[in-house]
């Protein structure tokens, strides 16, 4: 079997493009993956053009470390978001053709599920007025949707410091979606890595009494000695690493024992095979795995297929019950979550088909998506 073509997809929302690449094979077989890419787009179908013929045309789907190493070493530009998001569409592509293959759903071939569902909380869900009365709304319909877990970022714009009142204003929004849901739910306190470690640390601080599950990237993922002087003076655990896109970037984050959640994005971090192999490292240092997944259905399925195999695993992140719900039906076959929870994914391979005719019908958008403007929770757009 040989991999015959290569057919990017993009999907246009009104905050992000998903954009979903299907693989075909010269024996009819086809698989697909996907990566959101935020704001280069443009930059990603590019390298794909050169880089498709060069590493992927012709190599069989099986070989798909053989295609993995090919571009990322053979390449003498160095890997980042572009680089490692096309690697991980074309690996979580090449796993679906493997499990068509052989009749199984991928995690199966992963060396089987060890658990029998996979945790899950909301994101996206707070796009309201940044009050306390919309946010303790907005998070009891999280709840009502069967969900027993959330995530939220509850500060404005701000960088590195906060004036005291838009603190006190963003602590307030965390203790109403706490007083809404009670004791029960996991909090998760998202940070975007907007705060220097002085600011980070007092935050945290106030957020205790709340008791958040963790708080998330307090500080910008360039400089890790400053992520370490956070954690070693807060007491609520650390998430952190959707910004990471290889093992040997987060080489120094294990090494000074930074965090305690792992946060790798599947389609940032070269697919399927590359994430299970990260979190096998973690797990020596006791660091427990919540995949980063902002993706539509089909990162989201091949999320789900590495937690079903991931002995590590803690809880995976879902946005699309809440924000741009529709875009689920840009496949067909996708599961619900039901108390707080996905169930194991279906097969063969990743268990999903591709809608093409739906993601034609919603073309890309001219968008830019800003965590540092006003109202950006809102995921409004500039462009």
């Amino acid at each position: 079997m040989r991999i015959s073509n290569v057919r990017p997809l993009v999907m246009g929302t009104p905050w992000r493009n998903l954009t979903f690449v299907v693989v075909e094979t010269d024996e009819g077989l086809s698989g697909v993956g996907e990566v959101r890419m935020l704001n280069r787009t443009d930059a990603l179908l590019g390298y794909l053009q050169e880089a498709v013929p060069n590493y992927v045309l012709g190599q069989d789907p099986f070989n798909f470390e053989r295609i993995y190493l090919d571009m990322f070493r053979r390449d003498f530009g160095r890997a980042a978001d572009i680089v490692m998001g096309a690697i991980s569409a074309i690996e979580i592509a090449c796993w679906d053709i493997i499990g068509k293959a052989l009749d199984q759903p991928v995690y199966r071939l992963l060396g089987g599920a060890v658990r029998d569902r996979i945790k899950t909380y909301a994101n996206g869900w707070y796009t309201v007025e940044r009050t306390p009365d919309e946010f303790a709304a907005a998070v009891r319909r999280v709840a009502a949707a069967g969900y027993k877990a959330a995530k939220l970022d509850p500060f404005g714009a701000g960088f590195y410091e906060l004036e005291r009142d838009e603190m006190l204003r963003s602590i307030a929004l965390v203790e109403a979606v706490r007083d809404a849901v009670g004791p029960d739910f996991d909090i998760f306190v998202e940070m975007h890595g907007r705060f220097n470690p002085a600011t980070a640390i007092a935050i945290a601080h106030e957020l205790e009494p709340f008791h958040p599950g963790w708080i998330e990237e307090p500080v910008p993922p360039e400089n890790l000695r400053a992520l370490k002087k956070t954690a070693d003076k807060v007491s609520l655990p650390v998430a952190t690493g959707e910004r990471l896109h290889t093992r040997y970037e987060c080489r120094e984050l294990l090494e000074l024992q930074a965090c305690d959640i792992l946060q790798v994005d599947i389609t940032y971090f070269g697919g399927i095979a590359e994430t299970l192999r990260m979190a096998a490292w973690a797990d020596t240092y006791y660091v427990l795995m919540a995949p980063h997944n902002v993706g539509g259905p089909v990162a989201t399925m091949a999320a789900l297929h590495v937690a079903a195999a991931m002995p590590n695993f803690k809880i995976q992140e879902h946005f699309n019950d809440f924000v741009d719900a529709w875009v689920k039906d840009a496949v067909y076959g996708f599961p619900q979550v039901e108390d707080g929870s996905f169930p194991l994914p279906p097969g063969p391979g990743l268990g999903v088909t591709l809608n093409e005719d739906f993601v034609r019908a919603h073309p890309r958008q001219q968008v830019t998506f800003d965590l540092f403007a006003e109202n950006w929770h809102r995921r409004q757009v500039h462009g």
